[in-house]
């Protein structure tokens, strides 16, 4: 029985399609015969050889990928932190030297820090809204700087095009690397930002609008150059990271409307963003769409669209207590971390802690918002009653 069990006949049958992608799980793949198994080459994605190495159904989502990003590999990893740790891993060795903006995603900071510098990286940090600070910082022994539009929690947008001109120019022995969750190659092209310019490499936390639910982590990154993804896919299959098959088909379930979900929290995000602009209790909405938020000139020559964050920068005279009661008020709005679901979300930031310099402009308490999929106007009303329990 045992036998007849794991070899049974069953065959799907012929003819049959459907919208959704078969979900073909794997870590053995089978070969007809030793010529073929010695023969097939995995790298180039063009057979499979091993489950870590991927499946029709990993393949396909990689494929689906690389055409809205408009890359032409793309290799997945277990979580959009797991991407920043790729790239680092596959291009750094002891003695070469990685720039962050100052406003990068701070787990990409630590992993410099802590990590990197024991393998002999340094690290230093620009500030990626002065083209004069990037060029101070750059040596000749930097190997990979990294770009992040815009800029995590306070979402200052760079001016990308005169960044990735300057590293072309000063260091060309640079590769230019781009955390692109936020644009999620829908608000602008990243390969492609004008004047024959485009970064190398851009990474994505797919857990946020490719997934669109909230449950899944992954993450993903896309190049173009064949060298260049041969290096980071060797290093993906050396440290063996991996991604589920369930949570491959969630995303590739969830793909088809991520440009529509993504232009609802845009829309959205921009009227909640003017709305907060009118209550007292606050001194400056971040967002990128609003005039006066930091870097909105570079945002309108790049950007087509603008996600769903924004950032809320309270009055000096509110406590990080009252903020935080802010925070717990709200009744539509879950604290918790991430973002690109259904759910909106808050959290509140203590910036003097993360990014001392940025606490200065911004003495006030921020409270980040995330906009999911709910009716404006409740969350409107949401935010109204927790602006009143906090005066």
């Amino acid at each position: 029985m045992s036998t007849a069990l794991i070899h049974h006949h069953y065959q799907p049958p012929a003819g049959f399609d459907s919208p959704a992608v078969a979900v073909h799980r794997a870590a053995t793949v089978f070969f007809p015969n030793v010529a073929t198994m010695r023969s097939r080459q995995w790298v180039d994605r063009s057979s499979y050889t091993y489950g870590l190495h991927g499946t029709p159904t990993t393949f396909t989502l990689e494929q689906r990928l690389a055409t809205f990003e408009g890359a032409r590999h793309v290799t997945l990893v277990p979580s959009g932190l797991a991407a920043i740790s790729l790239v680092d891993m596959a291009l750094l060795k002891s003695g070469d030297h990685v720039l962050l903006p100052n406003n990068v995603y701070m787990p990409s900071r630590h992993f410099a820090q802590h990590d990197l510098v024991r393998w002999g990286v340094t690290h230093a940090l620009y500030d990626a809204q002065r083209l004069d600070a990037l060029s101070a910082a750059l040596t000749p022994a930097t190997r990979l700087v990294w770009l992040e539009a815009p800029g995590s929690v306070t979402l200052e947008f760079p001016d990308l095009r005169g960044l990735v001109a300057l590293i072309r120019h000063q260091a060309p022995q640079a590769t230019i690397a781009l955390d692109n969750t936020w644009g999620a190659g829908l608000a602008f092209a990243p390969f492609e930002l004008g004047d024959g310019l485009g970064v190398d490499i851009s990474v994505q936390a797919l857990t946020k609008y490719p997934s669109g639910g909230g449950d899944v982590l992954m993450g993903s990154v896309s190049c173009r150059d064949e060298a260049l993804h041969e290096t980071l896919t060797l290093t993906h299959s050396r440290v063996g990271f991996n991604v589920g098959l369930d949570d491959v088909h969630a995303i590739l379930r969830s793909l088809p409307s991520m440009a529509l979900r993504y232009a609802h929290q845009d829309a959205a995000a921009r009227r909640i963003a003017r709305w907060c602009q009118s209550r007292p209790e606050v001194a400056q909405v971040l967002h990128p769409a609003l005039k006066d938020s930091p870097g909105h000139a570079h945002w309108a020559n790049h950007c087509q669209a603008a996600a769903g964050l924004l950032a809320l920068v309270f009055e000096p005279k509110f406590s990080a207590a009252q903020v935080d009661g802010f925070v717990d008020a709200l009744k539509l709005f879950r604290i918790g971390y991430s973002w690109g679901g259904p759910y909106s979300l808050a959290v509140p930031y203590a910036l003097a802690s993360m990014r001392p310099r940025d606490a200065a402009q911004h003495p006030g308490g921020l409270v980040r918002l995330c906009i999911g999929l709910e009716g404006v106007d409740d969350l409107l009303s949401d935010l109204a009653q927790a602006f009143d329990a906090l005066r």
